[in-house]
């Protein structure tokens, strides 16, 4: 196992460890939220590029056991798009800070960008993220995208993303 797959499995052992810890603690409802990103992808490699993504996020009493269901989409400069469908699973520290691990699964195409190996690629991840009062947040995600060795080659990547989500009662004004 590399150092670097040894860190990401060492960072999702700590989440889910905060999971088991803070899973109890007393919140409202979450309800749905559309989240709007921009930052870079590939940064840890030579084809680094923009990156923009739209996820819708189900409200909380779509969950599945602990997790929350998503879908979305992401498209760089360079003309990759990356359509996923995943869970998440929010970790409340108080009332304002979320820690948010995440998995997905989905299908990519290179476009003019990093070829990761196979069509079909799995996004891991985490955001941490600040809730206001209306319950929108703003955040920081870091996010690696690999096939898991389903195709001959797999060089995974890395991006970094601000990430503004807003509940969608408010885009629809309820």
């Amino acid at each position: 196992m590399s150092s670097k797959n040894g860190l990401r499995s060492l960072a999702f052992g700590v989440a889910a460890c905060a999971a088991l810890a803070f899973s109890g603690q007393a919140k409202a409802e979450e309800p749905a939220f559309l989240a709007i990103s921009g930052g870079a992808y590939d940064v840890n490699d030579s084809f680094t590029a923009g990156e923009f993504r739209a996820e819708y996020r189900f409200a909380e009493k779509h969950k599945l056991w602990v997790f929350t269901p998503f879908i979305g989409v992401m498209g760089t400069t360079d003309s990759a798009v990356y359509g996923y469908a995943g869970i998440g699973m929010d970790i409340f520290f108080g009332r304002r800070v979320v820690l948010t691990p995440n998995f997905a699964v989905g299908a990519y195409h290179d476009g003019d960008g990093k070829d990761l190996g196979h069509a079909v690629e799995f996004r891991s991840g985490l955001e941490l993220a600040y809730r206001f009062d209306n319950r929108s947040r703003l955040g920081i995600a870091v996010h690696h995208i690999s096939n898991a060795s389903l195709g001959d080659s797999n060089p995974g990547t890395e991006s970094v993303v601000l990430t503004y989500a807003i509940p969608t009662d408010m885009l629809l004004g309820r």
